[in-house]
């Protein structure tokens, strides 16, 4: 399922632009496996330029109770607004009390039904719809995977006795909400986002940085008017998911009618809403219209006892990722096997960072391990955990920098059992995962004050990686049972106290990938986008990228990628340009050579030495 326009033109090509392929010290990447670049191909989704309508058909005379459930499916599933026509299948209370916009199971098949028939003197029947269920919607038109359990729903049918449908079956009895396949599901529904503004952090000890957007992620019907519907999405809140750590300033506010000129210019009009908010509405219905057309240069808002304009410039300061970096934050950093840092970019060689990161270990020294530095996202700092994985230092990077006296101490008996996976949020906040088996725990750093963080929802499972997102607000988690396989669950992070004493929660835990049975790595490509690399059953390791409510950003993952071990990416995006990709290529290593993947082929890249490590600040 691929995501709306405006990020599915951010992501074609492989939404490859964006992901900087890591190896660790103790594997080799094989990428690609032949020796010689290879073509990578990524199917499209027909269903965004899909114009042609689906008209719902109406029952006939003499249907039996499978077809006249067949034919009830298929127009409950048809482009029209108030399902007049799925209703004339039903009798006339159920017409009445049934609740199509109670949610959306989506079925990896053509629902099935038994092949049982009634009697030729039978008055009322029962018909039972099955099928493997893939995923959900909500009331809130909130998606959530599913791993493939059984679904299973009773229809009740009647004879009409009297009135004008007299001697023909009618359904009487069935389940709120909709039934589709997932084929359908695709065609049907447009994956868009609402946005709401991140919660602020009372315990923050920095000068509080400007409202950042966060994105929602829901499907909506694609051909009934997908920009009002969008709209009015938003100002009917976050998911019940996400709201704990975001806000918004739509709150009962009801959208009237919401539109996008050919001249770029969005027009919304609302009733209700306090005209003193009027901008930060706009905020928010500027981003979510966005992602319905490539571009939007202005939006035009009218509320009861007001209106206001905002511009694209306007948009950009609080737009989702606005915290990643920006410019900084798709600058790559190559770590070789001797543990130099290095910065690289697209056409030259390596550059030492500044710094003794920059520099070879001295004997004796502070020596970090592998893959084990995290640079801050303005990239003027860096985080490194010791080779022995159990000290954390951080450093300037910037010539004459020394490193700084140990933050965070672990008493892990072994490298591959201490500190790990530190990342950095768009505020300066610093997560990091200690993986000692006597006292595992998930820490915050933020200015040498270390938080220990608590994670609810684990049930006995304990956490071996994190990635933050730039926003701070969700955070990726790799958790596992003892040495069992690594699953991928999404949390969400709420922050208390006070400035001297401040604290951090995860909470909200939830699996966004059921569907692989081990994951190896995750980081965020994208504020509403994690790309992993997993493996589903009975196939080999390959690279995926899911939206943060678990759906397939692409309609196929990426191949080749069993051989990798470790992955980063980038929320942050360059400047658009007209020639190539807004955004960097990914970076891969095999024993050929190092890689990029740009325009879906692998181009070979020249560097020195022998690369042990790569990432994205962050």
């Amino acid at each position: 399922m691929r995501r709306t326009d405006r990020t599915t033109d951010r992501r074609a090509l492989a939404a490859g632009w964006t992901v900087l392929l890591a190896t660790a010290a103790t594997g080799c990447v094989s990428m690609p496996s032949g020796g010689a670049p290879q073509r990578l191909e990524v199917s499209q989704n027909a269903a965004d330029a899909l114009q042609v309508h689906v008209y719902p058909v109406a029952p006939r005379k003499g249907e039996s109770p499978r077809d006249l459930l067949n034919g009830f499916l298929d127009s409950s599933n048809a482009d029209q607004a108030d399902y007049d026509t799925a209703k004339q299948y039903l009798t006339t209370v159920a017409a009445k009390t049934w609740k199509p916009d109670a949610g959306v199971v989506v079925l990896a098949g053509t629902p099935e039904m038994d092949m049982s028939q009634p009697t030729d003197d039978a008055v009322t029947f029962q018909l039972s719809v099955e099928g493997k269920q893939v995923a959900t919607l909500d009331e809130q038109h909130t998606y959530q995977a599913a791993a493939g359990q059984a679904y299973g729903r009773v229809f009740t049918f009647v004879k009409e006795s009297d009135g004008p449908d007299k001697g023909e079956w009618r359904i009487s009895d069935l389940p709120n909400g909709l039934i589709v396949d997932q084929t359908n599901f695709k065609n049907t529904y447009k994956p868009v986002h609402r946005y709401f503004f991140a919660a602020p952090d009372t315990s923050a000890t920095r000068p509080q940085i400007s409202p950042v957007l966060v994105p929602d992620p829901i499907y909506l019907r694609r051909r009934i008017d997908p920009l009002t519907e969008a709209a009015q999405a938003t100002a009917d809140g976050p998911s019940r998911w996400l709201g704990p750590v975001v806000t918004s300033k739509l709150d009962g506010v009801r959208v009237q009618g919401a539109s996008i000129g050919d001249n770029r210019v969005a027009t919304v009009k609302l009733e209700g809403g306090d005209p003193a908010a009027c901008k930060q509405m706009a905020q928010q219905l500027f981003q979510t219209l966005a992602d319905q057309q490539s571009k939007l240069d202005r939006l035009d808002l009218s509320l009861t006892g007001g209106s206001c304009s905002l511009s694209a410039g306007e948009a950009a300061l609080v737009a989702p990722g606005a915290l990643a970096g920006t410019d900084n934050g798709v600058r790559a950093y190559i770590q070789t096997e001797d543990g130099r840092l290095s910065t690289y970019q697209e056409g030259l060689d390596p550059v030492p960072v500044p710094g003794p990161l920059g520099q070879a270990p001295q004997a004796g020294g502070f020596h970090p391990g592998t893959g084990a530095v995290a640079v801050r996202r303005d990239g003027n700092a860096a985080a490194a955990i010791g080779a022995d994985g159990r000290e954390l230092v951080e450093v300037e990077l910037t010539e004459n920098a020394k490193y700084g006296e140990r933050i965070v101490a672990s008493r892990a008996p072994a490298p591959d059992q201490g500190l790990a996976s530190p990342s950095w949020d768009g505020r300066q906040d610093l997560w990091l995962v200690d993986r000692d088996p006597a006292a595992p725990r998930v820490l915050m750093v933020r200015e040498r004050t270390v938080v220990p963080v608590q994670v609810d929802g684990l049930d006995g499972r304990t956490v071996r990686s994190l990635r933050i997102s730039s926003d701070g607000t969700r955070i990726a988690l790799l958790l596992s049972r003892g040495d069992g396989p690594a699953k991928l669950a999404l949390g969400l992070v709420r922050h208390d106290g006070s400035s001297k004493n401040p604290t951090a929660r995860i909470t909200g835990l939830r699996d966004v990938a059921p569907q692989l049975t081990e994951v190896a790595a995750v980081s965020w490509g994208d504020t509403d986008q994690l790309v992993v690399l997993g493996k589903e059953v009975d196939r080999l390791q390959q690279l995926h990228f899911l939206g943060t409510d678990g759906s397939q950003s692409t309609d196929s993952p990426l191949q080749g990628g069993e051989s990798m071990t470790a992955l980063s990416a980038t929320e942050a995006r360059l400047p658009a340009d007209p020639t190539g990709p807004a955004g960097p290529a990914v970076l891969t290593v095999s024993d050929h050579g190092l890689y990029r993947l740009k325009d879906n082929q692998w181009h070979e890249v020249p560097s020195k030495g022998n690369p042990g490590a790569f990432s994205y600040p962050g």
